[in-house]
Formats: C-alpha cells, structure tokens, sequence
C-alpha cells in the first residue's frame, strides 16, 4: 500500500471528522510520550507527516496513527496540500491547562534529543531544491515584448496614486519590469539566484532601461534596505509567483510589508489552490492557495483591505503553469512595521519632469 494512501486512510481530514472528545480523555492520549514530542513540534511550527517523522525517528504510518489520536482529541488541526498532509496545534487547544502541561513536558523531551532544534533545518531543507531549481544555467530566454507595450503602459501611469519607487521581489529574468520601468521612475529588482539576475540583467539591457537598481540578496537582507530610499520603502512591493516557492509564505509577506512605505501597497500574484503534484518539479512548495490563505498573510503582516482577484486564464501565458488558476491580492500598508518609523509621503516628481524619469520613458 502507498504511504500516501495509508495517510489518507489514517488522517482524516475532511471537515465531518469526529469532534473533540471529552476533556477527560486528554489524560488517555497525552500518556505516551512520542504524543507529547509530535504535540510540541507541531506547536512550533505548521509541518509535514514526513517532516515530522524525519524528526522523531519514527516511520510515516506510526506517526499517522500518533497523529490521529490527537486529532480525535481536538488537539492537531490538519490540511492537505496535493499529498501532503501538514499537522500543526490548534491555539485553542494551547490555552487548555492539560494540554499547556503537556507542550512543557513534550518540549523538554524534543531539547533533550534535539528534535525541536532540528525544526528549522527542516524547514530550511524546503527551500533547498528552489534554489538549486533557479540557480541552473540557462541559455538566453529573454522574449521581446510588443513593441508598444511600454507606451501603454505610460498611458496608465498617470492613473497610479506614486510612481516614484517599484520593488520587484523576487524578479527572476525580469518579465516584470518589461511593466514597471516605464510606470515608475525607480525600480528595485530583488533576487537571491546571481543566475536570475544575471538574465534580468540581460533584458534591462535589451531595453534599454536606465532606472534599475538590482539588489542580491534575501528579502530582509541590508542589500535590499540599502537599494531603497534612505529610511522609507517602496511606494509600491510587486511579488508575481513568489510565495509558493517560499518555506514560510506569511514571513515573506511580512518581509514584503516591512519594505514598503506607510501608504503605499503590497501586490501579490500567485497560483490559487490546485493539486497538480507535477508542479513540484518547478520547485513549488505550495500547492497555490486560497483566498482566506492570501488575506490571513496581509493581515498577519500587519496590511490592510486586502483584496483578491482572479486573473483571466488567457492572461497566465503559455509556460508550464498557463493551466493553473491565477489570482492577484492588494493591500495597503498604512502604519509602520518592526524597525520603521512612520514618515510622511515623500512627494513625487512631476510624471513629465525629471532627468531619470524622461530617460526611463524613451525607451518604453
């Protein structure tokens, strides 16, 4: 029998699972200790029945069976991406007493074998075949857009609320600044792959485009901090298929927060949930995701009216991802986060005025 289908079988995770038993029965199931391990490192961190056996030293089928019964109890909540199932403690059940008694004593047995300290290896091993995915070498595939596409572009500029300073999160080959340079005077292009980079490079040279500034590094890296202007972000942060390819889909929004200004906006694309396991060969973690995933990360990161729209599946191109459903989140950004200071808009030049401005329009 596949391990999958033996998950499946074991973990129930449909919504008419069998509701939470009696409180009393908490004693029962928090007796044996490899519960209270599997409890506290679920607590710390949303993972996978894989990752969690990778831990625990125990084989997938026993620590579904573990997982189970504590689901029985009310005590795992579950969702399923594509064939994963990933476990996590429900902050609810946190607040019980018991089960607070519990996580100290689960949370010392994980220090004592280290499990628990092994927890953001694991999560840093998701990352690993994404960065090996996009730092393979590649021949030229930079593609010549319309040739009037910039200057449609600059026909909607001026409906922008600032245009003084785009971010471009994770721009791989650039395909986004084909968009942003003719639309505002600055463009930040962010990647942490030198072999992205060095393709974005190619096409900004392509262009012609005089207004790019390119940052190597992570998102909450001080290279990116030091490409914006000098104590305040992005007017507006762009993220086109970013987060299903990051470890922690609500830290990067949170990153992409923090490097935006008060009042400016976070604009996300990416893949609405889908269970195209194929995908995975393009180094996706994530399986997309849904609406309420999208807004909980805006809300988490401190982003406000946040918004979800599909996108036309005529507009997803023709790559290996065209079949997937699309979808677009804004939100805005109207008190500061962590290290900011909230400070008043910087006004904006003219749109027809400025050196850098005219230079980066004539070659839309």
């Amino acid at each position: 029998m596949r391990i999958a289908t033996y998950i499946d079988r074991v973990l129930d995770v449909s919504p008419s699972s069998t509701p939470a038993a009696p409180r009393w029965e908490l004693y029962r199931v928090l007796s044996e200790p490899i519960r209270l391990r599997l409890l506290a490192l679920a607590a710390d961190e949303e993972l996978a029945v894989g990752e969690l056996a990778e831990l625990l030293g125990e084989s997938q089928p026993n620590i579904s069976r573990h997982a189970s019964a504590l689901k029985q109890a009310g005590l795992l909540a579950m969702r399923r991406q594509g064939t994963r199932t990933l476990l996590q403690l429900p902050d609810a059940a946190a607040r019980d007493p018991v089960v607070d008694d519990a996580l100290h004593s689960g949370r010392a047995l994980c220090d004592a074998d280290g499990s628990r300290a092994r927890v953001a290896l694991v999560v840093r091993a998701r990352d690993a075949a994404g960065r090996e995915f996009f730092a393979r070498p590649a021949e030229s595939s930079v593609a010549r857009p319309s040739a009037e596409l910039g200057a449609y572009v600059r026909m909607l500029s001026p409906l922008l609320p600032r245009t003084g300073v785009a971010l471009d999160a994770g721009t791989g080959d650039g395909g986004l600044l084909d968009v942003l340079c003719p639309a505002y005077a600055r463009v930040v292009a962010v990647d942490r792959s030198e072999a992205q980079l060095a393709r974005a490079r190619e096409r900004v040279a392509l262009r012609g485009f005089g207004n790019v500034t390119f940052a190597h590094g992570e998102l909450e890296g001080p290279e990116v901090r030091a490409a914006l202007p000098r104590g305040e972000g992005a007017d507006a942060v762009f993220a086109a298929r970013l987060l299903h390819h990051a470890p922690k889909p609500a830290q990067v929004v949170l990153a992409l927060a923090d490097l935006c200004r008060v009042g400016g906006s976070v604009v996300v694309l990416d893949y609405a949930h889908h269970d195209d396991e194929a995908m995975r060969e393009q180094a996706d973690l994530w399986l997309g995701f849904r609406p309420a995933e999208l807004k909980g990360f805006a809300r988490a990161a401190g982003l406000v009216d946040a918004r979800v729209e599909t996108v036309p599946v005529v507009l997803n191109g023709k790559g290996p991802d065209a079949h997937l459903g699309w979808q677009i989140m804004v939100a805005e950004k109207r008190a500061a986060t962590r290290h900011e200071n909230p400070r008043p808009p910087t006004p904006v030049a003219g749109r027809d005025t400025g050196t850098t401005r005219r230079k980066a329009m004539s070659h839309g």
